[in-house]
């Protein structure tokens, strides 16, 4: 059993403010988080799409994202593979302040995403779809949060 630390505020966030699946997967030995998010799209119309395996289908769509905290003197990382990396310090993890706002930017992250992705399927010249993460948004708000109550990254 872990004792209290961010994983668990993440976890207790996730799940008052964010209004889609999600999935937290804790990768002990690479000493990461991953946070994973799915988004559900009826395909009414039968639009054949091709996903990033070259998988073809006309089913109901699921589109899943994955943002990464890491510790950067621990952590093997493949940042492609990832809508976002963020870095946590060993030692301090991350503030209270700093989860919430996380979880508010990534629900509109999804929100937007998923607007994106029903504009993507009525629009019969769209070749490519992608979740965008606004990097510098994301840096701008972040600098903004007075950051008080810290959470250390869990231990077990």
């Amino acid at each position: 059993m872990s004792k209290y630390g961010f994983l668990d505020v993440l976890g207790q966030k996730m799940e008052q403010e964010f209004p889609y699946d999600f999935e937290i997967h804790w990768d002990k030995k690479n000493h990461a988080v991953e946070v994973a998010f799915l988004l559900e799209v009826e395909n009414k119309a039968g639009i054949e799409i091709v996903d990033d395996e070259g998988n073809r289908t006309a089913e109901d769509i699921f589109f899943e994202e994955v943002v990464l905290f890491y510790n950067p003197l621990k952590s093997s990382v493949r940042k492609e593979d990832y809508l976002a990396v963020l870095p946590y310090e060993q030692k301090k993890g991350l503030s209270g302040e700093f989860i919430s706002y996380f979880v508010a930017f990534l629900a509109e992250t999804a929100e937007k995403g998923l607007d994106d992705l029903m504009d993507f399927l009525a629009d019969d010249a769209a070749e490519e779809f992608a979740i965008v993460w606004d990097k510098e948004a994301f840096e701008a708000g972040r600098g903004k949060v007075e950051e008080t109550d810290f959470y250390p990254y869990p231990r077990y």
